[in-house]
């Protein structure tokens, strides 16, 4: 097998859609379907099951897109260390990155990223903190951009922290939350950032809020603040001068400093040598306050 069909079974098994696996590979779909009857041919076995609903894999094909995938990551190290021994920076940067970190502060540090190093790639996922730690665990990024104060005993970089503000439309001094007749809205989070809220909530009113909305994205809770349906506590990376009407109310710890938020970078030893993570890092001394 040519190296090519291990990147086209590799394609079709996290698309298991033959219409999607062709537009990701450019190819027409009547050629992907050609070319993987080819493929099953040569393994004398079937990989896939067609149906109407998509693709499903058969007990042989598990084996065979288990094995593709070794290949093709094993031949992107190969091509790491390669472009490692270069100067110019070559490779894929796989960074792994907290939602809301991903939304509001990465954007322009890999635009400045891509314009001085063009031969570099990026993979990027963004996502929960229990899902950044598990990609760096398992090896499937470089480095993780995580928010809080993580336990890791890798090297890490500490990149800023913001504050946290309490957002409405209406109310202009904290304690009005108590009399506002509006809900409290929140987002789901895996992260400390929920628990400092509530211990933060409690320290301050000693009572459960009247009413309260849970969300599912952070972006969800600050749409929703923003047009007055209830308050909201955000951080100020999400805040960027654009709020208009909105009043922002600093939360105070109980020293009555600013409570804020830390956002680090983690990436272990072996990562740290890659030139295309160094070359990032270096990018991002650039943006750090």
């Amino acid at each position: 097998m040519l190296f090519s069909e291990f990147q086209l079974l590799k394609v079709l098994a996290e698309e298991m859609n033959m219409r999607k696996a062709a537009q990701r590979l450019f190819v027409s779909q009547p050629a992907l379907s050609q070319r993987l009857q080819t493929i099953e041919k040569d393994w004398g076995t079937k990989i896939f099951n067609r149906s109407t609903k998509g693709l499903s894999l058969t007990p042989s094909g598990e084996m065979i897109i288990q094995f593709a995938a070794e290949v093709v990551e094993k031949r992107e190290k190969v091509f790491e260390s390669i472009h490692a021994l270069e100067s110019e920076v070559h490779g894929t940067l796989k960074i792994a990155c907290a939602s809301i970190v991903g939304q509001n502060w990465l954007p322009q540090v890999l635009k400045k990223f891509v314009e001085r190093y063009p031969h570099a790639k990026i993979s990027l996922m963004t996502g929960w903190s229990s899902e950044i730690s598990k990609a760096l665990y398992e090896g499937e990024v470089h480095i993780g951009i995580i928010r809080g104060t993580p336990e890791w005993k890798g090297r890490k970089i500490h990149l800023f922290e913001d504050s946290l503000y309490l957002v409405d439309k209406e109310i202009r001094h904290v304690e009005e939350v108590l009399t506002a007749d509006k809900p409290f809205i929140q987002f789901r989070s895996d992260s400390t950032y929920f628990q400092e809220i509530q211990e933060w909530w409690h320290r301050q009113f000693q009572m459960a809020p009247k009413q309260s909305i849970i969300v599912d994205q952070i972006e969800t809770c600050k749409q929703m603040a923003f047009n007055g349906i209830g308050y909201a506590i955000l951080p100020a990376i999400t805040l960027d001068g654009a709020e208009g009407d909105v009043f922002k109310l600093p939360l105070l710890d109980e020293d009555q400093s600013p409570l804020r938020r830390d956002t680090w970078l983690l990436g272990y030893d072996a990562a740290f040598e890659l030139k295309q993570v160094q070359a990032f890092i270096e990018v991002v001394e650039e943006f750090k306050p």
